[in-house]
C-alpha cells in the first residue's frame, strides 16, 4: 500500500509549525554531540518545563500525585522522565524510548604520542563505522575529564568559529594505487585513525631533545585545560564531526548533521514528553546509552536503571508491592524510538521497495528488525499495532511500514527486544535516515514534524 508524501497535505500553518521545529531541532543537535551532553540539555529542559529531580524527592520522602513530573539520570548518560497519570502506575505506561549514543570516535586512555615531527591521539572507533569516511574532514573534541582530586571538566574544541578542529589524514591519490585495491572496510583501517593534534615543536626548554611536537601538547593542555597528560587515564574524549547541523536541498526540505541516529526521535521524543500535558496513563521518556554496541553496561537498556527507577516512583505513589512493579511494566505501551533505512534510488538493490521507508511519508513503523530471519528482533503483536494505527489515524499523524533493507541483507537492532522482556507491548518506530552512521546524517522535516506530532499522539490517546 502506497503512503502519501506529507509535502502535499500540509496547511499553512502546519507548515510554519514544521519550520519552527526544525529550527529546535537542529539547535539540540548542535548542543547534544556527545550521550552527556544530552542528558545535561534534557534535565535542563525538564527544569524548565516543571519537572522535579526523582532523586530529590525520593531523599525528601515526598509523596508524588497525578500531575506530577519527574526525572532520574545514569551517571549523566541515561535519562528518564515520568509524568504521572491519572489512573495507577500498575495500570501500566505510555513510553517513548531512544537512544542518544552515536557511532564516533573514542579517545584511548594512553593516547599521546609523536611520530615524525607530528603529534597524534591514538583511538577507538565506537559503534558501526565506515572507517574511510571518517579521514580529511573537520573533526571536533567534546568530553568530560576526571581527575584524582574528585574535580570533572567538560572540554569542547573545534565547535566555535575562531576554534581549531582536528583531522584525520589520508592517503594522495597519486601514490593509493595498493590502497584503492583493498576492500571499502580495510581501505582505512582502525588503527590508522588516529588524530593529527600539533605539528610545532616546543620552544624555550632546552633540557627536552626529542618529541618536542609531544611536549608542546603536554604544555597546552596544562596552560589551557588544567590537565597532565596523566589525565587522559580517566577522560572520555570523543571525537565527532566539528559544525552545525544545517539545512539541506535547495528546497532546505532536509536536515543534515551528525548524530541524527539516533538523536532525530530522542528529540522529537523529548519534545513530545515536555508538551504532554494531564494524560490518563503514566507518560514516560527513556534517552539511553550504549545502543550502537549492544545496549550494555550501567547505562544501556540492559542495566536495571529504568526498573530500579520505576520501583522508586510506585514507593512514593503507592505502596511499592513489587508485584505492582511488576505489573506497571508489564502493562505497559512501548514505542521504540530508532531510526529506520531511507530508500536511496542511487542503492535501490539493497531495498525491497514494497517494503521500505520513503523520504516525506512520515512515521516510520518497524515490526520487525534483527537480521535475516528476524534474529534478535522483537516481533510486535498485531493487535498493538492495530491499536498504534488508530491512535495515528485518529489524529491524521501521517506514518509507513519498512524493513531494514532486503531480506538476507544486513539488518539492524534498536532496544525494543530488551523491554520486551518485561512483557509489555513494543513495537519499532522513527524517522528514515539517509547515509545512516555517516558522519553526516540526512532527515526529511517532513518525517522528524510527523514522527513529533506521532510521539504526542502515542503519550496521549494510546489506552
Amino acid at each position: 500500500m502506497q503512503r502519501k508524501n506529507m509535502w502535499k497535505e500540509y496547511t499553512e500553518i502546519q507548515q510554519k509549525e514544521l519550520e519552527e521545529l526544525s529550527v529546535r531541532y537542529k539547535e539540540c543537535l548542535d548542543i547534544g554531540k556527545t550521550e552527556r551532553e544530552c542528558v545535561k540539555l534534557g534535565k535542563k529542559m525538564a527544569d524548565a518545563w516543571g519537572y522535579k529531580n526523582l532523586e530529590d524527592c525520593i531523599s525528601e520522602g515526598t509523596t508524588l500525585k497525578a500531575g506530577d513530573k519527574v526525572y532520574a539520570d545514569c551517571m549523566g548518560k541515561a535519562f528518564v522522565m515520568f509524568q504521572l497519570g491519572k489512573k495507577p502506575l500498575e495500570e501500566g505506561m505510555n513510553i517513548l524510548g531512544a537512544h542518544i549514543d552515536s557511532p564516533r570516535i573514542d579517545v584511548k586512555q594512553n593516547p599521546l604520542y609523536e611520530d615524525s615531527d607530528m603529534a597524534y591521539l591514538d583511538t577507538h572507533y565506537y559503534g558501526g563505522i565506515k572507517k574511510y569516511q571518517w579521514v580529511t574532514i573537520p573533526l571536533a573534541i567534546h568530553g568530560t575529564i576526571a581527575k584524582k582530586d574528585g574535580t570533572v571538566q567538560d572540554i569542547i574544541i573545534g565547535e566555535k568559529e575562531d576554534d581549531p578542529v582536528l583531522v584525520i589524514s589520508d592517503l594522495l591519490i597519486h601514490l593509493s594505487q595498493q590502497q584503492i585495491e583493498k576492500k571499502a572496510g580495510v581501505v582505512v583501517e582502525g588503527e590508522g585513525l588516529d588524530i593529527l593534534v600539533a605539528t610545532k615543536p616546543l620552544t624555550g626548554n632546552d633540557e627536552l631533545e626529542k618529541e618536542l611536537v609531544k611536549a608542546a601538547v603536554v604544555q597546552f593542555l596544562k596552560e589551557n585545560l588544567d590537565m597532565e597528560e596523566e589525565d587522559f587515564l580517566s577522560a572520555e574524549l570523543e571525537i565527532v564531526p566539528a559544525g552545525k547541523a544545517r539545512d539541506c536541498g535547495l528546497d532546505r526540505s532536509m536536515v543534515i548533521g551528525y548524530g541524527q541516529d539516533d538523536r532525530v526521535c530522542a528529540f522529537t521524543s523529548l519534545f513530545a514528553m515536555l508538551e504532554t500535558e494531564n494524560p490518563e496513563r503514566t507518560s514516560c521518556c527513556i534517552l539511553v546509552d550504549k545502543e550502537e554496541i549492544g545496549s550494555v553496561g550501567a547505562t544501556g537498556m540492559h542495566s536495571r536503571f529504568f526498573e530500579d527507577y520505576v520501583a522508586e516512583l510506585m514507593a512514593l505513589t503507592e505502596d511499592g508491592n513489587p508485584l505492582k512493579v511488576r505489573r506497571a511494566l508489564r502493562n505497559s505501551y512501548m514505542l521504540s524510538s530508532d531510526v529506520s533505512a531511507a530508500f536511496d534510488p542511487l542503492y535501490a538493490d539493497a531495498f525491497e521497495k514494497k517494503n521500505t521507508a520513503y523520504f516525506g511519508r512520515g512515521l516510520v513503523f518497524n515490526k520487525f528488525t534483527g537480521s535475516r530471519g528476524k534474529n534478535n528482533s522483537n516481533d510486535a503483536n498485531a493487535e498493538y499495532i492495530a491499536k498504534v494505527r488508530q491512535v495515528l489515524d485518529n489524529n491524521e499523524v501521517g506514518f509507513q511500514t519498512a524493513e531494514m533493507g532486503r531480506v538476507d541483507l544486513g539488518g539492524g537492532g534498536t532496544i525494543a527486544y530488551i523491554m520486551a522482556n518485561y512483557g509489555m507491548n513494543v513495537i519499532d518506530s522513527g524517522v528514515a535516515v539517509l547515509s545512516m552512521h555517516a558522519p553526516y546524517e540526512v532527515t526529511s522535516k517532513a518525517d522528524i514534524y510527523e514522527a513529533y506530532r506521532g510521539y504526542k499522539a502515542f503519550l496521549k490517546d494510546i489506552k
